[in-house]
């Protein structure tokens, strides 16, 4: 009885000691401590537990005035809402992007620009800037000519001659609308020769030995009269026949006379004309200087018109026609374009009701031969018989 008693002993106590033993070991082969290790970096193994992100910050966006299409330099913006949002709109910007001469939207973005001019060129989705637009032409970039900054888009520039007669007596402006007045003679000439009517007729006879026998060129044309055949001809050269017409309605004036070499004339001080030391301090004999006169400006011989390229076109062909060409001006608060009729003589005897002059037997003396002429510019001529002009 005590013998199994001390084996039941010995048999609890190695029971114990197995399971201190496989506790110290780190527990039975193939399983893994629950417990994780406590202290990093000394060779054990660190449990990774996975932690959530920051919250990602939404970006803030604000509407800023962008350009719709490419804007040249010296454009006018319209001057109403709804024409103005054809070429510029809001358009979102990331607020931390926004430059900070932006127009925004919270602060009247579209109003800002009603008017205003481009002073650079501005392209497309391009955000328009305070500092890119002025209200007067003087304040645009010094890039190009001035002349191209103020042509609307639908205009060219096209130079023709003047003189006082046909320039409002050189009352015209830079800024002026003006219409263009034509006037052109008509004569009749041959169809096939272009030549002036009537043709030259050359009369020739065919003798018996077969040989052609020409008479001399006769100018006019056959005709059978109470005498019989005959050649009726012209007394004098064919006269031609004038008409008078308004052209060309509303073109702008972009420049009266010659342009500066540097093509910017807006803002920019003429410079005054220096004065020859010589005549600085001429002595009067009274202690005094000699007053210089003021140097003589030559009138502008030519203006430069803005107007469609087609009309463009047209102006060329009348200079090198030589046609007259006469500037009329308009209010400036006119703008609209009327029709107005050719003037020819049978237009004047009806307009004015002027009947033709009947026939008497008698008559004033001296005879009246002529009437005074405007031939040039302040020239009269009261010429009788004569081609030479007089001065009054």
């Amino acid at each position: 009885m005590r013998g199994r008693l001390l084996i039941l002993v010995g048999l609890v106590i190695l029971l114990v000691v197995i399971v201190a033993v496989v506790f110290l070991s780190g527990g039975l082969p193939g399983t893994r401590p629950n417990t994780p290790a406590t202290t990093p970096g000394v060779g054990q193994n660190v449990a990774q537990v996975p932690t959530a992100g920051p919250t990602p910050t939404p970006i803030r966006f604000v509407n800023i005035v962008v350009a719709l299409q490419n804007l040249p330099r010296g454009y006018r913006f319209p001057t109403t809402i709804e024409e103005l949002q054809n070429v510029v709109a809001y358009f979102p910007w990331p607020e931390d992007a926004v430059p900070f001469n932006a127009l925004k939207e919270e602060d009247g973005g579209l109003e800002t620009v009603l008017g205003k001019i481009a002073r650079t060129d501005m392209f497309r989705e391009q955000p328009v800037l305070s500092n890119l637009l002025v209200d007067n032409l003087s304040e645009i970039a010094n890039v190009g000519s001035d002349a191209a900054a103020i042509l609307p888009s639908d205009r060219v520039a096209v130079a023709i001659p003047i003189n006082r007669q046909t320039s409002v007596a050189y009352g015209i402006r830079p800024g002026d609308r003006v219409d263009v007045i034509i006037s052109m003679l008509f004569v009749d000439v041959d169809e096939v020769f272009q030549s002036l009517s009537p043709n030259r007729i050359t009369l020739f006879s065919i003798k018996d030995d077969g040989t052609i026998e020409f008479i001399e060129g006769i100018e006019g044309r056959p005709e059978q009269t109470q005498l019989g055949p005959a050649i009726i001809g012209p007394s004098e050269r064919q006269r031609p026949r004038l008409v008078t017409q308004r052209t060309i309605q509303d073109a702008l004036v972009v420049w009266v006379g010659d342009f500066p070499l540097r093509g910017d004339y807006i803002g920019v001080a003429p410079t005054p004309t220096p004065v020859p030391q010589q005549d600085q301090a001429q002595d009067t004999g009274a202690g005094g200087a000699t007053p210089v006169p003021p140097t003589p400006v030559p009138p502008p011989d030519i203006v430069t018109l803005g107007v469609t390229p087609q009309y463009a076109v047209f102006l060329t062909w009348a200079i090198e026609a030589k046609l007259p060409l006469t500037l009329a001006l308009r209010s400036a608060t006119d703008a609209s374009r009327t029709t107005t009729e050719p003037v020819t003589l049978d237009y004047i005897m009806n307009e004015f009701r002027i009947t033709l002059p009947g026939r008497r037997d008698y008559t004033i003396e001296p005879a009246i031969r002529s009437i005074r002429q405007l031939l040039a510019g302040d020239e009269i001529s009261l010429t009788a018989g004569s081609a030479q002009p007089t001065t009054p």
